[in-house]
């Protein structure tokens, strides 16, 4: 199954990366010390319906390495794989290579 989203929502799968002290020692997911997340575009919306008909821009693409605030958007399970939609306001920034 696929998920396609409306308006200017964008499908993310979360990036879950293991947190290491100096020490060692592994952190939890469930320790929460910063209010954004990482993940990658799976699928992008075709934009914001604006007044005039017309639809704006995405800034996103399918594939595009991305930050975005921890709490917004909503958490969904598709084939047992877990994602977050948001929209594109709640997007900080696109991470380049």
């Amino acid at each position: 199954m696929q998920i396609k989203p409306l308006g200017d929502h964008v499908v993310v799968k979360l990036v879950k990366e293991e947190e290491v002290t100096a020490s060692g020692i592994v952190l939890p997911d469930t320790v929460d010390k910063e209010k954004k997340a990482e993940g990658e575009v799976v699928a992008v919306g075709p934009g914001k319906l604006l007044d005039s008909g017309s639809r704006a821009s995405m800034e996103v693409k399918v594939g595009d390495r991305i930050l975005i605030k921890k709490w917004g958007g909503d958490e969904v399970e598709v084939d047992k794989t877990e994602y977050k939609i948001v929209s594109q306001d709640d997007i900080l920034a696109i991470l380049e290579k």
